[in-house]
């Protein structure tokens, strides 16, 4: 099942692939050339800016356009993309050992969480860079600046609950005028002084490293900003297709984000006193107020993309067990991936004011970005690398030629950037480690649990067994329908009611919803039911981990096959409500106990994440010592 989206035209979608896809990448040019000059105190002579313009160049073209855009974009996961996506792929088209599979999966948990941190910073660098060009046009604005910003945002965050369709109508066309701007700007600027399109000469890069390489040591922390985004570009192909984004990179996005940085580059040969801000010193003074508005919003087009992108990457670990269920609203009857996650919007909004407080400006956040990029680019690498060689089966020779500058490329990029940990890297380490220490501890709470269920449990077939063989048992009409992971095993609920009240329902039917590792499952392929007497049927649910569980829905399609009898009303969902108590021995250290307990505790209900009305529930609950 793909994405609606597809089924538009081709300029449509590519229009709309810009829109959203784009957005990050696309702000880089507010700060990203200034910040390499200043990371390093480089003074600003003809060989240090063809020098940088030229690695920002040979970055771009090897890193976006050949590592993502050619290479990473061919690894879909039934046309979905992303770094959950590329886990979930790796881990059902390979064959590893256990050893080897939680390193996959650790490098797919740190990737992950770093992004969640990209979903922190990028609204909070962008829109400051965005609105620092007023102060470009007036020092009255200097001090407004963070409550702007933080205003800005609160606006963009309260809108979330609305859903994004109406804005995504503008976000193309917006994005569109915004690359033709910047690109326009940059023409003028390269006219008045050609000579800066030498850059495109690796003979500058290269002289640039060798005369001076601790500086282009510390300015590749710089030149990374100029390609924040390339996760988000192979995140969003489940929504638009290579083809589109493709289009949308070589026709549009790349040749103006390289005209702009030229035009900034030619600026600073002209002026090297444009070094304060060159962006919007490179545009003419009647268009100062309305590039500023134009960049504001795409900066908030840029954090909206980012935004949905970790709503997104969130539902697809909740979905894969990764994470405890959360409430999610769905904001559109039309679309399938517009979805609201109430927890984590404010989570981000409260994180993204902090760091505006904290750091109070784009340059001083630019430090903190970087980090979070390259680290992300680099577990991306190792996992297209297995990738490659176990399901794609290259030859080893082919996976080294590949893998190998791409790696020494993102290990530099990483050095780089550490040397900014204690001025700002440390922010995306913190939250990357906070999100990778939930998803671990979740993960691995999730299956001491299931293991102690199973430790404690009876076999359904000698329960069956034992009910038939009993004469005491009472059955009162209607169906119950009994949630469980462990379909083989009797369930905690089903144990309660008929110790408690000695009773059981005409049918009972264990329903074990189970999230396949492809982004949608088919219809007819969504559920398959077995009869294990006259009274108890066993019917296992199959979701993809982008597909919305509603077993309901789910359950009437089943029972029509099986040809029973559907009645909602007359359904009584039985639910576990399991109490987790700390205990100290074997499992989890006392404090990760501890964490997933908490976890657990605050899980949505099971009601609302599967659509089941609340009505019909049942929750019984149980103890269980872990």
């Amino acid at each position: 099942m793909q994405s609606t989206a597809k089924k538009a035209a081709l300029p449509v979608i590519t229009l709309a692939a810009l829109g959203v896809v784009f957005g990050d990448i696309g702000t880089s040019p507010l700060y990203a050339l200034r910040q390499c000059f200043q990371t390093a105190h480089l003074a600003i002579t003809q060989a240090s800016v063809l020098g940088i313009l030229s690695l920002i160049f040979w970055c771009m073209m090897l890193t976006i356009s050949f590592k993502y855009i050619t290479i990473i974009m061919r690894a879909d996961n039934n046309g979905e993309g992303g770094i959950m996506s590329l886990l979930a792929l790796i881990l059902r088209a390979t064959k590893i050992g256990e050893k080897k599979r939680l390193y996959i999966i650790a490098l797919g948990f740190i990737g992950a969480s770093l992004f969640f941190g990209d979903g922190i910073i990028t609204p909070a660098i962008s829109v400051l860079s965005a609105i620092e060009g007023l102060s470009i046009a007036t020092p009255m604005f200097n001090d407004w600046l963070e409550p702007l910003a933080i205003g800005i945002l609160a606006g963009l965050f309260l809108v979330q609950r609305h859903g994004t369709a109406t804005m995504g109508k503008f976000f193309g066309p917006l994005t569109l005028l915004w690359f033709g701007s910047i690109g326009a700007a940059g023409l003028w600027s390269i006219l008045q002084t050609p000579q800066v399109l030498q850059m495109i000469n690796p003979y500058w890069a290269y002289h640039f490293v060798m005369d001076q390489p601790y500086l282009a040591f510390l300015t590749m922390g710089a030149v990374i900003l100029t390609m924040t985004g390339g996760e988000a570009i192979y995140a969003d192909m489940g929504h638009f297709g290579r083809l589109p984004i493709r289009l949308a990179w070589f026709i549009v996005v790349l040749p103006c984000l390289l005209i702009n940085y030229a035009g900034q580059g030619a600026l600073l040969l002209r002026d090297a006193s444009a070094i304060a801000n060159p962006f919007y010193m490179l545009v003419p003074e009647w268009a100062l107020y309305p590039m500023i508005g134009l960049a504001t919003a795409a900066a908030v087009i840029a954090s909206q993309a980012v935004i949905t992108g970790v709503f997104s990457m969130t539902n697809q670990a909740i979905q894969l067990r990764y994470l405890p269920r959360l409430t999610v609203h769905h904001t559109s009857d039309v679309e399938q991936g517009q979805i609201y996650l109430p927890f984590i919007n404010w989570v981000l909004f409260i994180s993204v004011v902090i760091l505006i407080l904290l750091f109070e400006n784009s340059a001083n956040l630019a430090s903190a970005y970087g980090v979070a990029v390259t680290m992300t680019m680099l577990c991306g690498t190792i996992l297209i690398s297995v990738l490659a060689y176990s399901y794609w089966k290259w030859p080893l020779w082919k996976v080294l030629l590949f893998a190998t500058p791409f790696l020494l490329l993102d290990l530099i990029f990483v050095a780089s950037t550490s040397v900014k940990i204690i001025s700002g890297g440390w922010v995306p380490i913190l939250i990357g480690a906070v999100a990778y220490t939930l998803l671990v501890t979740w993960k691995d709470g999730r299956e001491i649990v299931l293991k102690r269920l199973s430790n404690d449990a009876l076999p359904m077939s000698l329960f069956i067994q034992s009910i038939g063989y009993s004469n005491e048992t009472q059955f009162v009409p209607g169906t119950a329908i009994f949630l469980t992971g462990t379909p083989d095993l009797v369930p905690h609920a089903m144990l309660h009611n008929i110790k408690h009240n000695k009773v059981l329902h005409e049918m009972n039917v264990m329903v074990t919803v189970i999230t396949r590792d492809i982004p949608y499952v088919a219809d007819d392929e969504r559920f398959s039911s077995e009869q294990m007497n006259e009274r108890f049927y066993r019917i296992t649910l199959y979701y993809g981990f982008k597909d919305q569980p509603n077993i309901p829905k789910a359950l009437e399609q089943a029972f029509a096959s099986a040809n029973l009898d559907y009645d909602l009303m007359q359904m009584s969902f039985f639910i576990s409500r399991d109490r987790l108590i700390h205990s100290v021995g074997d499992g989890l250290a006392p404090w990760r106990e501890k964490l997933f307990i908490s976890m657990q505790r605050n899980t949505s209900p099971v009601s609302d994440f599967y659509k089941i009305p609340p009505n019909r529930v049942v929750e019984l609950g149980s103890q269980i010592v872990i």
